[in-house]
């Protein structure tokens, strides 16, 4: 895609960004997260996105979030790690919201709050630490790819979830596990930890623990097929 080119290195990011506060949401380095967006203040940054760079930040609040799981409050605490993603779709509804498709680019660091007069936040960030986001498959060639299939397995199996095999197969390392990483039921605690992981075999390790640790509570959970 000739828009994601641009992102080379970390100084070709903004060093303000547009946030999006979204409890149980983390988007990784050339993965996707598709939302719905429906509340006024993030409308408006939408379409503020648009007229300008398509970036937004994804970050997690450290509270519950509220009823939306985006907390309301402008003075409502966020984690310290984010990353910034560019919107590469958006599709809008007859009933007012507009579905959008964003594309992980890289993680940042938070500096501080940024004050403008919009209806929604924005940050100062700095994307200095993960300069190898910006480089596919950096840092997965040390992932235990044998082990994290198998346990993936027993854990999909005891939660009663489907997963396509046939694509998982073909997937290469970082995208097996930063896709697990974004879409397995995890805590939004847990997913922030796997957020904050320097390098992709890191996170497949964790990945396993993880999984290891629910089934070791041997309790069977329903749950929708893993695409």
């Amino acid at each position: 895609m000739k828009s994601l080119e641009r992102y080379r290195s970390p100084s070709d990011l903004p060093a303000r960004i547009a946030i999006f506060p979204l409890r149980g949401a983390i988007v990784m380095p050339r993965t996707t997260l598709p939302l719905q967006v429906f509340e006024p203040r993030y409308l408006a940054m939408v379409d503020d996105t648009l007229r300008g760079d398509r970036l937004i930040g994804i970050i997690q609040p450290t509270g519950d979030g509220g009823t939306t799981g985006s907390p309301s409050e402008r003075s409502a605490p966020l984690q310290t790690i984010g990353t910034a993603a560019r919107l590469i779709a958006h599709q809008e509804q007859p009933d007012g919201r507009v579905l959008i498709t964003l594309y992980g680019i890289c993680r940042f660091d938070v500096v501080g709050e940024v004050k403008t007069d919009a209806p929604y936040r924005s940050l100062e960030i700095s994307c200095d630490r993960f300069g190898q986001d910006l480089v596919a498959t950096t840092g997965d060639d040390g992932v235990a790819r044998a082990p994290l299939l198998a346990v993936l397995r027993r854990f999909l199996s005891a939660r009663n979830l489907g997963a396509d095999w046939a694509a998982i197969e073909k997937s290469d390392n970082e995208e097996l596990v930063n896709g697990l990483a974004i879409a397995g039921p995890f805590a939004p605690s847990e997913k922030q930890a796997l957020l904050e992981t320097m390098t992709v075999a890191e996170r497949a390790r964790m990945l396993i623990a993880l999984a290891e640790i629910d089934l070791a509570g041997g309790a069977t959970k329903p749950g929708p097929r893993l695409q």
